[in-house]
């Protein structure tokens, strides 16, 4: 069994923020897989599903983003996890966007939501970070992750978004890799090698063109009459 968490503030108010892509990443997931309907049970709501014989929770923490741990721990203490049965699904700062890379354990660089998670199960659980990119001065920071994707992102984000659902199932085995090719699908899909032109085939020349006929024939009639007797 498996808990996916997905980080973010509850509300229409950041539905659409850059700090709630973990939100949108369970979204995502819970809707491509038929998980059930989403229940309001450890102090956030959670969507149940399976990969194949893979159980798994989604947990979307309505705590707001600085309390996460203590949904995320009454949910581990419930179905008796460890910290590396939790993968938390997060904003990063430090990658730029559309960007997604998997990590095991570490310090939470000043995320609010992973500090808390630290707090209530520690450090060694593990963590899909999803790049949104830096606004370029730390004063500008918290006024740009609560602010919504902009238009022009929609189309990165669409298909991370789609990657992610694409790789879960192999995440929930514990398949990193296979998890971070089928979002590289998304992401970044190979391209058809071009094919080399062929040389343009001569025109065909047909009968009469000027280089086939024969030059017209200068001789006078006398001259064409004596040749002839040659």
């Amino acid at each position: 069994m498996h808990i996916f968490v997905g980080l973010g503030n509850p509300g229409a108010k950041y539905a659409q923020n850059r700090h709630n892509i973990g939100f949108m990443a369970l979204d995502e997931i819970a809707s491509a897989h038929g998980f059930g309907p989403w229940k309001a049970r450890f102090q956030g709501l959670v969507s149940e599903g399976r990969f194949g014989s893979d159980k798994v929770v989604l947990i979307k923490p309505e705590t707001f983003m600085n309390l996460s741990g203590q949904s995320v721990g009454e949910a581990m203490r419930f179905y008796k996890l460890a910290p590396d049965d939790i993968t938390v699904f997060h904003d990063e700062l430090d990658l730029a966007p559309g960007k997604c890379r998997a990590k095991l354990g570490g310090g939470h660089a000043g995320h609010n939501g992973l500090r808390s998670i630290h707090a209530h199960i520690g450090p060694d659980y593990h963590r899909i970070r999803l790049g949104i990119g830096h606004p370029g001065h730390k004063d500008a920071v918290a006024r740009y992750v609560l602010n919504d994707f902009a238009k022009a992102e929609a189309g990165w984000l669409d298909d991370l978004l789609r990657g992610i659902a694409d790789g879960a199932p192999a995440l929930a085995q514990g398949d990193t890799g296979r998890f971070m090719n089928a979002v590289a699908l998304r992401v970044q899909p190979p391209r058809d090698t071009p094919r080399k032109a062929k040389p343009a085939d001569a025109p065909a020349q047909t009968p009469g063109t000027p280089d086939q006929r024969a030059a017209p024939d200068a001789r006078s009639p006398m001259q064409k009459l004596m040749d002839k007797f040659k």
